[in-house]
């Protein structure tokens, strides 16, 4: 379907037509109607689908004959990253329709707050907020938000899964009660379902491809121990030079530097990041990255969600994340829309556990890898029963007979 048959505004359509979209992606074909006809909305789709833009369009619109001067539009997101990204869609597609947002995220400079404080009193058309500062706001009784007309909480699972839900819960009691609400999430857990049942009303509801990788990524994995990894992710960058960009996600902020200063050896055009940064060094790391002047970025999870970097050639997941759902976030940084994509994994023994889990969630068992000539034996791939970490089950416990010892 093509967006110049959803009867929207055309200096809208002009932008987005200037921007390279001409068809609608599956959720936004089924969102957008139901968004302009004006009913509350629960929407499930896979990361890199086009959510943002299934609700930006639709919104924008209906803020084109609205007047300005007054807050009309909350979104509240996770992270302070996917808050200033949404804030970039939102002045490319709005350029010509004189339309002000603003991005509203902790750790900014000292002058970032005066910025902020402004705009909640005097009314920017949208506000981008984490729930986090937002509260900061509200709690010094400035912010009007008696106006807003729209509210979207983006990425909800992911704000749930870190503990927002109470800050949602007071945010939205600031707000009038006649509103449209809309959530989007990648996944439909049932704390997912609860949060619905209390703040939209009547919802149309939308399910494109819950918690499965795009058919783009090209997936696989490796059986290897925990000191056989750094070296195997130095084999794998080096191997692949026509690789362009590659991102690597480490479970701690430790394992980030450890890595990173490891493949700066051997490739220069390697960063991390991680919350550990201040915003505006994790800024211009992403910037680079995203201009291809940096080659390989290592990162925690605070890049597996929402942010929009295409082309991304190679993904490594260097631990096993322990949320089955968070594999499907980090690997959906490649094969963005029609695009393709690699994702790989290393096992070891401690992870097998989570790995299997992974499959059951994404329907499908993803191919080991032998091990590179010269790597030593690698574990074997036999699933536990119960989880070995809970105690109801112990499960390769101690060093296994066929580890290879520390050299």
């Amino acid at each position: 379907m093509k967006f110049d048959e959803f009867g929207i505004n055309n200096d809208l359509l002009n932008a987005i037509s200037y921007m390279g979209f001409n068809e609608a992606t599956p959720i936004q074909e089924q969102a957008i109607p139901e968004i302009l006809a004006g009913k509350d909305l629960i929407a499930c789709a896979q990361t890199g689908t086009g959510k943002t833009a299934a609700f930006l369009i639709p919104i924008l619109n209906g803020l084109a004959n609205l007047p300005r001067g007054k807050t009309t539009t909350l979104i509240i997101v996770p992270t302070r990253e996917l808050a200033i990204q949404i804030d970039q869609h939102i002045q490319g597609v709005a350029y010509t329709m004189n339309i002000h947002s603003i991005s509203i995220y902790g750790g900014g400079a000292g002058d970032d707050w005066g910025q902020q404080k402004r705009a909640l009193t005097e009314g920017a058309d949208i506000i981008v907020a984490t729930p986090g500062k937002l509260i900061s706001h509200l709690n010094m009784g400035y912010v009007k938000f008696d106006s807003v007309k729209y509210l979207i909480l983006d990425e909800a699972d992911r704000m749930l899964d870190i503990g927002f839900i109470n800050d949602i819960i007071k945010i939205i009691s600031y707000l009038p009660k006649k509103r449209q609400t809309l959530m989007f999430s990648a996944t439909m857990a049932h704390k997912i379902r609860s949060l619905a049942e209390k703040i939209l009303t009547s919802p149309a509801e939308i399910n494109i491809a819950i918690a499965k990788p795009a058919e783009g990524v090209l997936q696989a994995a490796y059986m290897a121990y925990d000191n056989q990894k750094t070296a195997l992710v130095d084999h794998l960058v080096t191997d692949k030079p026509d690789y362009h960009s590659i991102l690597i996600f480490c479970s701690t902020k430790r394992k980030v530097n450890e890595v990173a200063r490891l493949l700066k050896k051997t490739e220069k055009n390697t960063e991390a990041i991680s919350s550990d940064f201040e915003q505006k060094e994790r800024e211009a790391v992403l910037l680079r990255f995203k201009a291809r002047k940096t080659r390989i970025l290592v990162a925690t999870d605070v890049l597996s969600r929402g942010i929009d970097i295409k082309d991304i050639n190679l993904i490594i997941n260097f631990d096993v994340p322990q949320d089955a759902e968070d594999y499907v976030h980090r690997v959906g940084r490649t094969a963005r829309a029609d695009s393709t994509g690699v994702a790989l994994t290393f096992i070891s023994p401690d992870d097998i556990y989570y790995f299997h889990r992974i499959e059951q969630l994404i329907e499908k068992e993803v191919y080991k890898i032998p091990l590179p000539p010269g790597f030593g034996p690698e574990p074997e791939w036999k699933v536990p029963k119960h989880n070995y970490r809970t105690g109801k089950k112990k499960y390769f416990k101690g060093r296994h007979k066929n580890h290879p010892k520390k050299r």
